[in-house]
């Protein structure tokens, strides 16, 4: 069996020769060429390599409308199921949570398969769980189907993350990372438009209609053009890190979710169980992953944490992500609950700043390039923070241009910070660990999120239970959006004060040694 070591580093050069039908010869002269970029950044990708990397983008966009288009419509899918806000949030915390426990497997996955198998194998199942939704009789099949959604949306942004670590130079990764925030922020600003669109003029169904032929689409465009960008290993998965992530990841999240439906009279598995059952398997899952490591079969390699650059920045990714994710399933669920809005006008809300953010997205990679992270990260984190000082205010009698120009702020923040911690990040990780990092990025976020939204909700129901008032009702969305919002107010803190620590990776133009 081939260390993961090596595998890895031979998969940070590219294809093989074999794959791309090349002599040896011919593949070495691309690789100094492509070490040469690495110093100057003034050469161009070769097509085949830009042709993956295109198809891993489209594939990104279309996965990442598929999560963003739920949040308009639970509001409507609660009334039309019969189902609380507590409830009717695990259509997008079971999605998230379904990633967390899925993403630390890619760094498997992708040593262990082809990248053109992978890439449609996570395709298939996306598309598989889309028509699922589409034709689901009830809340159970709907979840069901999420859940699948979510194994294939896990698979594809590790997916993308790893190939452009793999393929691009150091000198272009800010400028290519932009670029695939153009799609992480316009996917997400279309969504809530699009869904609120189809809900008032077709129904909730037809969303999922919307996105299937897009999904069969770029399952084919990724059968024709895609090609696997590095070797493969015989590496063998541990079976019993797989059981210890779902139960720690999905304790944890469980038990902020189950917060929200005591508050509104529900039952279920007491509390700190699932906070201890989670706790505890972390713990287990933590301490099997370090001991795996020293013989490189760990299912996610913690030695990504050897880097002070990788571990402030996931840090400060984890608040921002939580932050994000909390505030963008709140602001809809106000918009129709407390101020009356249908589901077009809540959609449009979002859409001008996340397409100021898709335009901000590539001058902020090339800006990191140039600069480094702090002169991003800095404004970024306070526009995060003072946009959710601002919605601590909200009201009944809050006018809708105030949501817009929040959100906008909010978006550009946002734009300012992801960008260089996703490249800081990750650059400071040793190309061998490339797949683990990539992974564990994914992994974070997408607890991050998870949480987030479980956490926002949970505070939306148990501040309206403390004002005496049903979360329904204008006086309960309102109580409970502002405390939700106070809490986001005070993580954003915590995130102005961690981007002062982020650096440039030392192997990069301009990088800080000894950080």
């Amino acid at each position: 069996m081939t260390n993961s070591t090596d595998i890895s580093e031979k998969g940070a050069t590219g294809p093989s020769p074999a794959q791309l039908g090349e002599s040896p010869a011919v593949r070495s002269a691309d690789v100094a060429s492509s070490a040469e970029a690495g110093h100057h950044g003034g050469e161009r990708l070769p097509r085949h390599h830009r042709n993956v990397i295109a198809v891993l983008m489209i594939a990104a966009f279309t996965v990442i409308l598929n999560e963003t288009v739920m949040s308009v419509a639970l509001p409507v899918l609660q009334e039309d199921l019969g189902i609380g806000p507590s409830i009717g949030q695990w259509l997008t915390t079971a999605f998230m949570l379904t990633m967390a426990v899925v993403i630390p497997i890619t760094g498997f996955l992708i040593q262990r398969i082809r990248t053109r198998t992978l890439f449609v194998l996570a395709m298939s199942l996306f598309s598989a769980g889309t028509l699922l939704a589409a034709l689901s009789p009830g809340f159970g099949v709907l979840l069901l189907a999420r859940v699948i959604q979510a194994s294939g949306t896990a698979i594809m942004m590790p997916l993308l993350m790893t190939t452009v670590m793999t393929l691009v130079p150091v000198a272009r990764r800010g400028q290519m990372m932009g670029n695939i925030s153009i799609v992480i922020s316009v996917a997400p600003a279309l969504g809530p438009t699009v869904s609120g669109f189809i809900i008032d003029n077709f129904g909730w169904r037809w969303i999922f209609g919307f996105v299937l032929p897009i999904a069969l689409l770029t399952l084919g465009l990724g059968a024709k053009w895609m090609v696997s960008v590095s070797e493969t290993s015989r590496a063998k998965i541990d079976l019993i890190s797989i059981p210890l992530a779902a139960l720690g990841f999905g304790g944890l999240v469980y038990g902020l979710a189950s917060i929200g439906q005591s508050a509104e009279g529900g039952g279920g598995v007491p509390i700190w169980v699932l906070f201890t059952l989670g706790g505890v398997s972390l713990l287990l899952f933590l301490v099997r992953q370090l001991l795996l490591q020293r013989s490189d079969r760990a299912l996610l390699d913690l030695r990504v944490f050897s880097s002070p650059i990788f571990s402030i920045a996931m840090g400060a990714m984890v608040l921002a992500t939580a932050t994000m994710f909390g505030t963008f399933i709140l602001i809809p669920f106000f918009a129709q609950r407390a101020l009356g809005l249908n589901p077009l006008e809540t959609g449009l809300l979002t859409l001008p700043g996340g397409l100021l953010m898709g335009i901000a997205s590539p001058f902020i990679g090339r800006i990191y390039d140039a600069r480094g992270p702090l002169l991003l990260l800095l404004p970024g984190a306070l526009l995060i923070s003072g946009s959710m000082w601002v919605l601590t205010t909200v009201s009944a009698e809050t006018p809708m241009w105030l949501l817009i120009v929040t959100n906008i702020t909010l978006s550009l923040g946002l734009a300012a910070t992801f960008t260089p911690l996703m490249t800081s990040g990750l650059g400071s990780v040793k190309p061998h660990l490339y797949s683990h990092g990539s992974a564990v990025v994914g992994t974070f976020q997408q607890v991050a999120a998870a949480a987030g939204t479980a956490l926002f909700v949970t505070v939306l129901a148990v501040g309206a239970a403390g004002a005496g008032a049903d979360v329904s009702g204008v006086a309960g969305t309102v109580a409970g959006t502002r405390l939700a919002f106070l809490v986001g107010a005070f993580l954003s803190l915590a995130l102005v004060a961690s981007v002062f620590f982020v650096r440039k990776p030392a192997n990069a133009p301009g990088g800080f040694s000894g950080h």
